[in-house]
């Protein structure tokens, strides 16, 4: 799963749903419970009390195997429910037994057999317990069928940061009341959701193969994991789709999908010439936009494949695109989720692309879906390895700088999430609750120690790794040691120290570094503090690359940094020129480093490393110094487009003659630059650094020429600060783009400058389902905004809107309508407020009639405030 909204972690207070959970246990006759001896396979890990931690949370323990899954469901899109029948193949794991216990949330249970003849079953607290008549063997295979009703929206519901719903079967926009959303049907089955909409084991460590009999409507599109097998139409207008995976995956990654979708086919060719189908399902208006979005996906798959040396293991790769999804991206198995962030035109795709995104997604089929973890405890070992996808990606098709500066954000994203959210071992054995381990450390941290390791035992032997642990773990669960014991069968060495500090405990390396050049002696010392201790983390073992610049070129030593202090002497010849601790920046770790400017700046001309260079530019300047700042002018033009952002950021210290030089490039790379990111902060640049009419000039040219949405929003908000009717003028020529983040930027705009003929505005955007996720919150923030500086009149004629959005609007648009509803409440007590103290001048100057008029205002407030309270309390 990738969640790009990263940023919830920090600012999302978690919304449960509402609902009423109701269950219709039906039984022949009343059974003991005790009677079923075997544990449950329930909703989360079992929990172990130990005299050292108050919980462990142990991986499921199996007993009972499933080995086939069938499903035959129909929906009832009126009451949001659907109707299924689950034939289930299973054995016990090891010990006889007579029972079978199942989760299933939230059902109605209408009857349970086996072989036509009813079984005695108890369903409470979201558990389906059953005997099955007899004692069956381990050896013994038994078959039962369940009938059920599937009540997704009549039950309580969860979430978190990261997956903000567990409701598991997500009906759409059912009925056809909001305008511009298609309504349809899909599932979410992580973390153990599944069950919600079948029987199952629902734990990661237990495996199924599949088949699904989907009856719908005929003008529907359906989808699920495996192959379509047929599609057959019945005679009351209906059609029944039937889809098989033969390959045994956990049930987490079963999806369903039900639309108006339309198939956009492309293909992958496998190495032994035959084609693969790989198809991309989206809505009718994305259709030309679809090979665009999706395009690279062929070729990932080729890319992934062969580095692995594990061929695509599945039947087929679609991926479809949905409303009002719960999370950024899902790896069903074969048949990806993606919400409606992907799309994007030709013209928006300038800008950025999620092929970060598509990359994690597809490699999730060999690591997790393929080999899953067997905890969540040990999630880390699927979303490490997607995470660690997206570098790979992007050091094969954009290059190593591109990945190094994409893999620098993945490392902050950590240490922003653990200081908002605390510090944990990779492998969390007590977690509170296992949402908690969608976080920076299972996907960020680990992703960056697997590059460790690459980077430590070397391209060679770090593949053939992974390519061992795959083929040693295909179709099963597996827990990190199985790892550490494939790499370690690669390499030969024991590698428990590497995975003991980077699984096992918590926190990162923060090193000081001094330098202290003997030139007398030829010999230059670096002296390694590690200070983490003080934040009471352990000491690390760190193999570090060390360069050496001296008059004969560059040397590269390995040294170990394994204690609180550690020194290190190097010898050189002539002059030195630079040392480079931790060459190719591929630590995670903290590094305060103290060595003369001009090593900053002779690496930045040395070394071929992004994040080298970067630190050149952030610590390598000296006021006034004309080498550093003849390296920022340099830097303008650099190869690298990040660069040429920094640098752009950095041309505010030069002075003179300097300036003026910086001033001119800039405004070239404002109208020339091949990178969109850099013209736009060219464009913010400028305007922090220019005015008047030179300046609108520039801003203006930006608007009507350029032809990404991002330098044209830049430009938009840079003018509104200078010329406001300008810039809404400007606007107003945008508002019928296809972009939602142009809308969103035209909003900002309006909600900070716009008069009461901007409410229609907001009125099409916001009640036309032109907008969803945060586009369609940021819309309505603006409109909070405009809304605080308009009239009574106006705030109540947009009360209807924000009614709308309370009922229809998107996860995000809900989980902050509080928060806008709360403040539009506090600026009209304000308002009441300055009201009343007008009052009491007015009466002390007898003018009765304003008085008057004021005390009908506030009558007008007090009533905006009740309905805005009335709907800020409805559920």
């Amino acid at each position: 799963m990738k969640n790009i909204y990263f940023v919830l972690l920090f600012i999302v207070i978690v919304l449960n749903g509402c609902g009423n959970h109701k269950n219709n246990p039906v039984a022949e006759e009343v059974i003991d419970m005790d009677e079923i001896e075997v544990s449950s396979e329930i909703s989360d890990s079992e929990i172990y009390e130990t005299e050292e931690n108050a919980i462990y949370r142990a991986t499921e323990t199996s007993y009972t195997d499933l080995i086939h899954t069938k499903l035959e469901v129909n929906f009832d899109w009126s009451k949001s429910r659907m109707n299924g029948k689950a034939t289930i193949t299973a054995k016990p794991h090891f010990y006889p037994s007579d029972s079978l216990i199942l989760d299933a949330k939230g059902m109605d249970i209408l009857s349970v057999k086996m072989g036509g003849k009813d079984l005695f079953f108890v369903y409470q607290m979201d558990l389906l317990k059953i005997k099955l008549g007899k004692e069956f063997k381990r050896t013994d295979k038994y078959t039962v069928e369940i009938t059920y009703v599937a009540k997704p929206d009549e039950r309580t519901t969860g979430g978190s940061a990261a997956i903000v719903s567990d409701k598991g079967l997500f009906f759409i926009n059912p009925r056809g009341e909001e305008k511009g959303k298609m309504p349809q049907i899909w599932t979410q089955g992580e973390t153990e959701a599944s069950s919600v909409w079948f029987p199952t084991i629902d734990a990661p460590n237990a495996k199924s193969s599949q088949e699904i009999f989907m009856t719908v409507e005929d003008k529907y599109t359906t989808l699920s994991n495996g192959k379509l097998i047929s599609s057959k139409k019945n005679a009351d207008g209906t059609r029944t789709d039937y889809w098989k995976q033969e390959l045994q995956h956990a049930p987490y990654l079963f999806m369903m999908a039900v639309g108006e979708f339309k198939v956009v086919k492309d293909s992958y060719t496998r190495p032994d010439g035959s084609k693969m189908e790989v198809n991309y399902y989206v809505e009718k208006e994305w259709e030309p936009y679809a090979k665009d979005i999706f395009g690279q996906t062929p070729e990932m798959i080729g890319f992934f494949s062969k580095l692995l040396k594990v061929e695509y293991p599945w039947d087929k790769y679609h991926q479809i695109v949905v409303r009002d999804y719960v999370s950024g991206a899902m790896e069903n198995t074969g048949a990806v989720v993606f919400g409606e962030f992907v799309y994007k035109t030709k013209r928006e795709l300038l800008d950025n692309n999620d092929n970060s995104t598509i990359a994690h997604e597809l490699f999730h089929h060999w690591f997790g879906d393929l080999v899953t973890a067997e905890s969540w405890s040990n999630l880390t070992l699927n979303e490490s390895f997607a995470n660690y996808s997206q570098y790979l990606w992007d050091e094969y098709k954009n290059g190593t700088n591109e990945a190094d500066y994409q893999a620098s954000n993945e490392e902050n994203g950590y240490y922003q999430s653990a200081e908002m959210g605390g510090y944990h071992d990779l492998v969390w054995f007590n977690y509170e609750d296992k949402e908690q381990m969608f976080d920076g450390h299972s996907y960020n941290k680990g992703g960056r120690i697997l590059h460790m390791l690459r980077n430590y035992i070397g391209d060679e032997a770090f593949f053939e790794g992974l390519s061992l642990y795959l083929k040693r773990n295909s179709f099963k669960a597996a827990e990190f040691h199985q790892l550490r014991l494939a790499f370690e069968e690669i390499t030969g060495e024991d590698l428990n120290w590497f995975f003991n500090q980077w699984y096992l405990s918590s926190g990162h390396p923060i090193l000081e570094i001094q330098q202290v050049n003997q030139k007398e002696d030829q010999m230059v010392t670096l002296t390694v503090q590690q200070t983490q201790s003080e934040g009471g983390f352990n000491l690390f073992k760190l193999p570090v690359d060390v360069a050496i610049y001296d008059s004969n070129g560059k040397k590269t030593h390995r040294v170990w940094v394994n204690g609180e202090s550690n020194e290190f002497t190097f010898p050189y010849s002539g002059t030195l020129k630079a040392v480079i601790f931790d060459e190719n920046k591929v630590l995670l770790a903290k590094i305060k480093e103290e060595k003369p400017a001009e090593q900053f700046i002779f690496q930045y001309y040395n070394s071929d490393r992004y994040k080298v260079r970067n630190q050149s530019l952030e610590d390598g300047l000296v006021a006034g110094a004309a080498s550093s700042e003849q390296m920022v002018l340099d830097a303008l033009n650099d190869e690298f487009w990040k660069i040429r952002m920094v640098a752009i950021e950095k041309s505010s210290t030069l002075e003179g003659n300097n300036k003026d030089i910086s001033l001119k490039i800039i405004k070239n790379l404002a109208v020339n630059d091949g990178k969109s990111a850099v013209r736009a902060a060219a464009i913010n640049y400028l305007s922090a650094n220019m005015n008047g009419a030179d300046l609108l000039d520039i801003l203006s040219f930006a608007i009507s020429n350029d032809q990404s949405y991002s330098v044209v929003g830049s430009a938009l908000k840079s003018m509104s600060k200078i010329d406001p009717k300008m810039a809404m003028e400007k606007a107003k020529v945008l508002e019928k783009e296809e972009s939602k983040k142009m809308l969103t930027t035209i909003a900002q705009i309006y909600g900070t400058y716009g008069e009461v003929d901007k409410s229609a505005f907001f009125k099409d955007i916001l009640s036309e389902g032109k907008l969803s996720g945060f586009d369609q919150l940021s819309a309505m923030n603006s409109f909070t905004m405009f809304n605080s500086r308009m009239s009574e009149e106006q705030i109540e004629s947009a009360l209807p809107i924000y009614s709308s959005l309370n009922k229809n609007g998107g996860y995000y648009t809900k989980m902050f309508m509080g928060q806008n509803l709360d403040y539009l409440i506090q600026s009209l007590e304000e308002r009441k407020e300055t009201l009343s103290e007008e009052i009491v001048q007015y009466e002390k100057n007898n003018d009765a009639a304003l008085a008057d008029k004021n005390r009908r205002r506030i009558e007008k407030i007090n009533q905006l405030v009740l309905n805005f309270e009335n709907l800020l309390n409805q559920d």
